[in-house]
């Protein structure tokens, strides 16, 4: 790393050239869609271990976290180091994995990312489909990323695509609800800002069911939902927050949110008071692409078409409202049964997406 300093930030100069390197790296860039500000500050705040590599001159060449989380060694068995936000000029890729592998804690044997903070909130790379644009929620790099990686002995890990779906007009009424020939009610309900906690926390019990046997997931606390969703209640179509009860028992969900992807880009992801007030005056204009953050059947209701319905259900939700594009977060190739459902709809996949990995 000779001519290189990797120095964590200590001060809001330090985070200031964080937050900026990605103004610089991908100046006049669209298809990047940098992370909120406020919420990498946020990060910061709580301490999670932010680092810049400098070259001779200073300048700030690369940036990444390095942070551990104990529930995903244990998930995955493994000591991992773990790192997310990171980003670097081309000269800097093989100096900036050092600095990483030098600053990892000892007694972590694998390097793993580059994940915000967990491989189920944020993060990762995109592996082509270069040409198409990145979205909330969602990765996108040039080509030199995953060329850097696998150069320096990273090997891909979860491999998935994320998904592009048209949304024309349905071929008729949603399926019926009510009571089904075993005799359960079934029933659909919408979000509601007014109840949107409680929605949440609905949702999240059924997202931890329903994603557990996933070999990426931890379980998604109380707080942890609070923070990720923190801003939703002013973005929310509340049509596009669908979760369906069995007598009453939730049973699936799904919750999408309007693409503000091209107002992050163009506010670099600087959504201050001000920045959030032109969003919601002009958010009418972000009603026409709808990004799939996530979606989910408890393991006991799998099988039963329950998913297949929700879908169909958002499809109506979707066309009713005006969207005519649907993008989807990164879904496992060994999850045929989610991709099955994309395909349905004339979807197609839009980024390759993997996480890597690096024995210690």
């Amino acid at each position: 790393m000779s001519g290189h300093r990797f120095e964590r930030v200590t001060g809001r100069r330090a985070l200031t050239e964080f937050l900026a390197f990605t103004d610089r790296l991908h100046a006049d860039e669209p298809r990047f869609v940098p992370t909120p500000r406020q919420q990498i500050r946020r990060w910061w705040r709580e301490g999670v271990p932010m680092y810049v590599l400098r070259d001779a001159t200073g300048a700030v060449v690369g940036r990444t976290t390095l942070h551990t989380d104990a529930d995903l060694d244990a998930r995955l068995g493994r000591r991992c180091q773990l790192f997310g936000l990171t980003e670097f000029t081309a000269p800097a890729a093989h100096p900036l994995f050092d600095a990483i592998d030098a600053h990892a804690a000892a007694d972590r044997n694998l390097l793993f990312g580059p994940v915000a903070l967990l491989p189920n909130q944020a993060g990762g790379v995109i592996t082509d489909g270069y040409d198409d644009r990145g979205f909330v929620d969602s990765a996108w790099n040039p080509p030199r990323y995953p060329a850097a990686y696998e150069a320096y002995g990273f090997a891909r890990r979860f491999v998935s695509d994320t998904w592009i779906c048209p949304v024309p007009a349905p071929d008729g009424p949603p399926p019926a609800l009510g009571v089904q020939p075993d005799g359960a009610r079934l029933e659909l309900h919408r979000g509601d800002v007014r109840r949107l906690d409680e929605q949440l926390d609905l949702l999240r019990g059924m997202l931890n069911d329903s994603f557990a046997q996933l070999g990426y997931y931890t379980p998604i606390s109380a707080s942890q939902l609070r923070r990720q969703t923190d801003g939703l209640a002013h973005l929310l179509d509340e049509s596009l927050l669908l979760y369906l009860t069995r007598d009453g028992q939730p049973v699936g969900f799904v919750l999408c949110v309007p693409d503000i992807s091209e107002f992050l880009v163009r506010v670099r992801g600087d959504l201050n008071p001000v920045n959030q007030l032109r969003l919601l005056a002009t958010r009418r204009r972000y009603r026409r692409e709808a990004v799939l953050i996530i979606k989910g059947v408890r393991p006991e209701f799998q099988g039963r078409g329950y998913q297949r319905l929700l879908s169909a259900h958002l499809h109506h939700y979707l066309h009713a409202g005006g969207y005519t594009t649907l993008r989807s977060t990164y879904v496992g190739r060994d999850n045929p049964a989610s991709a099955a459902q994309y395909r349905r709809l004339g979807g197609r996949p839009l980024h390759g997406y993997t996480f890597y990995a690096r024995e210690r």
